[in-house]
């Protein structure tokens, strides 16, 4: 059933409001520079730690494990101790573990300073999450995930442009210390400016009951069938996101398709364009027309495996064109993903939106982590195959390495239909909600057209 909260309150959406939500998406913004600032470094890693390609990945595998290992635990904390919090101590942690990399020297030393990354990152997103509800009313909410998703991303920009290009200048110390500055001041807005939630409801919460135990709130959202195609919603649009900005869409456009360096951060720059422009328009279509959220998820996916499908097949490099269509593909899949956290906040009770979320949240990541790895297997595979002077990255051996991208995008769509067909069935029964297929609604929208022309002429 789907659980939201009516009649309109005074202190929601409010100047208050926005500044709290303000300082977390900053933090968010942080958080994501701080999170695909090692995609533009893995050239530079290869050389300072010496590593092979299987290696390197398990830099960003490992932020990833940490990632999503934490989403759940994470989940409950902010239900338990409040986003202001949780906030504050990941910006801590990504500040300690960017330090930790700038001064690291060998590979062991560096996985420690990406795990504090992956675990302070970790702490951010769904604790930001967490404050909409509280702040702000429904109709406001959908497109402010959106916006949320957008304006982080704007870190993507950060880390692909002017951290790349003075890291080229600089070198690793310097610019690693700069990213853990901007942790430092992420901390001190994040303790001063963000409020879990305004004064009445915080005293509505006190009367509300005893506190719930951290098995009845895990419990409650995993088995709620809508957290569990949010999680798959998650996982299947946007896991190829990630393994392109955090692992390896610069080495495959710089050493697989013959781009320059420059040229290759221009080109992942349109995750962060589409960002600013399908979010806005995915959130508005979100709020409007809630049945039809999964058809749109859907549909992206399947928008980039066909996309992946062109590159891999493509005879030769492939057209700057065919590389544009791929990744705004993905991109698009960016603000899809969203929807997978517009699930866990409609269907289940407010006192666990948090853990929800963090259910939600593994998906993506989870996903991505394991195709990371796997894709770094894959080359290393391929170049002991060639021969020990072949060398670590060609066009054909990324070609045959994402190919394993198919196993979880099928994988997401199977489990995407069977549980969106459980939700809409409660949809239907316990609300009365009639959801006609789509296909139907667009032929009889269709006659209508053919019917007022007629009437017209």
């Amino acid at each position: 059933m789907s659980i939201e909260s009516s009649g309109p309150k005074k202190y929601l959406d409010t100047r208050v409001s926005w500044i709290v939500w303000s300082a977390g998406v900053f933090a968010y913004l942080v958080a994501v520079t701080q999170r695909t600032s090692f995609g533009v470094a893995g050239l530079d890693a290869t050389e300072r730690f010496h590593a092979s390609a299987a290696i390197l990945s398990v830099f960003t595998v490992l932020q990833y494990l940490v990632y999503a290992g934490m989403q759940i635990p994470v989940g409950i904390l902010v239900d338990r101790f409040g986003p202001r919090f949780m906030v504050t101590a990941g910006a801590t942690l990504m500040c300690a573990g960017q330090t930790v990399l700038a001064v690291a020297d060998h590979v062991s030393l560096g996985y420690v300073g990406r795990a504090l990354v992956g675990a302070g990152d970790a702490m951010t997103f769904i604790s930001v999450l967490r404050l909409l509800p509280a702040w702000f009313s429904n109709k406001r909410i959908p497109v402010l995930n959106q916006v949320t998703g957008m304006v982080g991303q704007i870190g993507q920009l950060l880390s692909l442009v002017p951290f790349a290009a003075f890291l080229h200048v600089a070198g690793w110390t310097s610019s690693f210390l700069s990213l853990a500055a901007l942790s430092l001041l992420a901390v001190i807005l994040s303790f001063s400016l963000i409020r879990d939630m305004p004064p009445e409801v915080r005293a509505a919460r006190g009367i509300s009951g005893p506190r719930l135990k951290v098995r009845t709130m895990l419990s409650g959202a995993v088995r709620e069938p809508a957290t569990r195609l949010g999680f798959w919603t998650h996982w299947t649009t946007s896991f190829g996101l990630h393994v392109v900005l955090m692992a390896w869409g610069y080495p495959f456009l710089v050493a697989g398709q013959g781009l320059d360096p420059a040229a290759a951060s221009g080109l992942l720059s349109i995750f962060v364009v589409m960002g600013f422009i399908a979010g806005p328009v995915v959130g508005s279509l979100t709020a409007r027309y809630p049945i039809r959220r999964s058809t749109m998820a859907l549909g992206s996916a399947w928008f980039s495996i066909l996309s992946w499908t062109a590159v891999i097949l493509w005879p030769g490099k492939a057209p700057l064109a065919l590389l544009i269509i791929l990744f705004v593909a993905l991109a698009v899949g960016g603000p899809m993903s969203m929807i997978g956290f517009d699930f866990a906040r409609s269907f289940n009770s407010p006192r666990i939106i948090g853990t929800a979320t963090g259910v939600v949240n593994v998906g993506g990541f989870l996903g991505a982590l394991l195709s990371i790895g796997a894709i770094g297997v894959v080359l290393d595979l391929v170049r002991a195959a060639s021969g020990p002077d072949a060398p670590l990255y060609t066009l054909d051996s990324f070609r045959m390495a994402f190919a394993f991208l198919y196993i979880p995008y099928f994988m997401g769509l199977f489990f995407m239909w069977r549980l969106r067909k459980r939700v809409r069935s409660r949809m239907v029964e316990e609300d009365g909600v009639t959801i006609k297929p789509l296909h139907r609604l667009i032929y009889a929208g269709y006659l209508q057209r053919r019917q007022r022309k007629r009437r017209h002429m």
